[in-house]
C-alpha cells in the first residue's frame, strides 16, 4: 500500500520529488499511448493513483502543458494533445534542422565509445524489429536520437529535443509498424552510424535527412490524424 501524503512529503524537496513522479507517470503514460489523444486528465484521479495531494499533480500538469503535450480544452479542462498533418510536418522541419546540426558537430567530437554505443543500439533495435515489439522499438529509436546529441555533446540542443521527440513518440503512436519497417529504420540508422564513424558529415546529414522523410515513418506514418 502506497504511504498518505503526509508520510512522502517533507518540505520543498519532497514536494519537487513528488511533482517528478507525477510528471513521469503522465508522460510515460502519454509516450506509451495509456491516455490516448484528447483524455481528460483530473487532478484527483492522478493524485489518488500515486497516493498523494493533488498539488503535485497540478505543477506536474503545469511542467507537461508546457512541454506541449498537455492542452487545455474548450471547458478549460486539461486533456492530450493531439498533432494534426500541419504539426506533424513542422516536427519534420525541426528535426531535419537541429538533428542536422547535431549530426555535423558529432562527425567533429564523437568518441569511438559513442559510435560502440550507437551500434549497440542499432543490434538492441534490430532484436526489437524482429519480435515485433513496437514499444521497445520506439524506445530505442528515442535513445539511438538522443544519443548522437549527447555524442555531439550540445546539452541545450538535448533538451529541445527531448521535449520534441515527445511530440515524435505521440504522433507515431497510431502508425503501422510492421516487423520490415522496423528492420528498414534500423538499416537507415545503421547507414547514419557508418558516416558517423567515417567523420563524413556529407553523408552522415543525407543519410538522416533520408531517413527522416523516409515513408512518413518519421512523424506518424499513416496513422490516424488528431
Amino acid at each position: 500500500m502506497r504511504a498518505g501524503p503526509g508520510d512522502r512529503t517533507t518540505g520543498a524537496l519532497g514536494r519537487g520529488r513528488l511533482t517528478d513522479e507525477a510528471y513521469s507517470f503522465v508522460r510515460d503514460a502519454i509516450m506509451r499511448g495509456d491516455l490516448p489523444t484528447g483524455s481528460v486528465l483530473a487532478e484527483v484521479e492522478v493524485a489518488r493513483r500515486l497516493g498523494i495531494s493533488r498539488t503535485p499533480v497540478r505543477h506536474a500538469f503545469g511542467l507537461l502543458l508546457k512541454e506541449g503535450l498537455l492542452e487545455v480544452g474548450s471547458r478549460r479542462q486539461v486533456i492530450v494533445r493531439g498533432f494534426t498533418p500541419a504539426h506533424r510536418k513542422e516536427i519534420l522541419m525541426l528535426r531535419e534542422a537541429l538533428e542536422g546540426l547535431a549530426v555535423v558537430h558529432a562527425c567533429e567530437v564523437l568518441s569511438d565509445d559513442d559510435v560502440d554505443h550507437l551500434r549497440l543500439s542499432i543490434i538492441r533495435q534490430r532484436r526489437a524489429a524482429k519480435d515485433g515489439d513496437n514499444d521497445a522499438f520506439l524506445d530505442l529509436d528515442e535513445d539511438f536520437h538522443l544519443a548522437i546529441v549527447e555524442a555531439a555533446q550540445l546539452p541545450i540542443l538535448h533538451a529541445v529535443l527531448r521535449q520534441l521527440r515527445g511530440f515524435v513518440r505521440v504522433a507515431r503512436l497510431d502508425a503501422s509498424r510492421p516487423r520490415r519497417v522496423l528492420a528498414q529504420v534500423s538499416d537507415e540508422h545503421e547507414r547514419i552510424v557508418d558516416a558517423l564513424e567515417r567523420r563524413d558529415a556529407d553523408v552522415a546529414l543525407s543519410a538522416l535527412v533520408e531517413h527522416l522523410h523516409k515513408s512518413d515513418y518519421a512523424v506518424g506514418g499513416k496513422g490516424k490524424s488528431r
